[in-house]
């Protein structure tokens, strides 16, 4: 699997990595995500990423994979009270979670902690940031950054505090393109793309059921690029591709419940970047077509 150096940190990460929301609201069984997990670390993934809010998934992630701590960097987010007392975004309740995850994924560290969508109000207060800078200090990350879209993301960028930005990336949402990950690049940031397959909206032919895809679905019925049209696994792979072949870009989170979902993955990366003529013809699709309101989705 292809490896790229993530940013300015002494990481070196797998161009694909876990997503952990699926197995958490799915209600995986510890079993099921050892066979998952083994699959994808034998495979050569090494990164795995969660959150405070995905229900069971630190707990799974830390029971399934704990015992392999040093065959890959562990990823997690802080900002919402996910049973916690307190307030989302209050100093104290992130400091709970962090400790929280810590224990649930039972490690002493993580390698890097996300902001949770935090709002562009929320972030100018400054109170967040220093309870991540505080647990980076204590040794409970080696990284902080910050998860998120459009002009919050963007302002967390050009504070200059955070090591790392994931935002949102694929065929159907490129505003991060040209606002945020100019400026990640010029501060050596590591960037890692969510929803980098567009969530899979065109997989049926017809809207989805479920209503995390639907914006996806309606801006592709706009955009009506004409690779959606052909052979299903070939759709897949040119649009992880081009998640993959943006500038700035250094890991993709997959979510999934399939063990054998990470050879797939890996066979469709198999091609290498897309090439740039095909890039730039997607991009100018989106360019064309995309709404003036079509901002990131988290």
């Amino acid at each position: 699997m292809e490896m790229r150096r993530y940013g300015n940190t002494d990481m070196t990460v797998s161009v694909l990595g876990f997503g952990g929301a699926e197995i958490g609201f799915r209600g995986a069984s510890v079993s099921e995500v050892e066979r998952l997990l083994g699959s994808a670390l034998d495979a050569g993934l090494n990164v795995i990423d969660t959150a405070e809010c995905y229900k069971t998934s630190e707990e799974l992630i830390g029971q399934a994979v704990s015992h392999r701590r040093s065959d890959y960097y562990l990823f997690t987010k802080c900002g919402h009270t996910a049973g916690l007392p307190g307030e989302h975004w209050q100093p104290e309740v992130l400091e709970a979670s962090i400790d929280r995850s810590l224990k649930r994924l039972k490690t002493d560290y993580v390698d890097l902690i996300h902001l949770h969508s935090c709002s562009l109000e929320v972030l100018k207060q400054g109170d967040v940031i220093e309870v991540l800078r505080r647990a980076k200090e204590k040794g409970k990350t080696r990284y902080i950054g910050y998860s998120g879209d459009s002009d919050a993301a963007l302002y967390a960028v050009q504070t200059g505090v955070f090591d790392s930005l994931m935002t949102s990336v694929n065929i159907a949402d490129q505003e991060a393109i040209d606002l945020t990950l100019p400026e990640a690049q010029k501060r050596g940031m590591g960037v890692i793309v969510k929803r980098p397959v567009a969530n899979v909206a065109w997989r049926t032919g017809q809207r989805p059921e479920d209503p995390y895809a639907v914006p996806y679905w309606e801006r592709l019925q706009v955009l009506d690029y004409d690779f959606l049209k052909g052979d299903f696994d070939e759709s897949v792979g040119i649009a992880l591709r081009f998640a993959l072949s943006i500038p700035g870009v250094h890991t993709a989170i997959v979510g999934t419940s399939n063990p054998d979902r990470w050879a797939q993955n890996a066979k469709l990366l198999e091609k290498g970047p897309l090439p740039a003529e095909q890039v730039e013809a997607i991009r100018c699709v989106w360019r064309e077509r995309a709404g003036k309101d079509w901002i990131g989705l988290e």
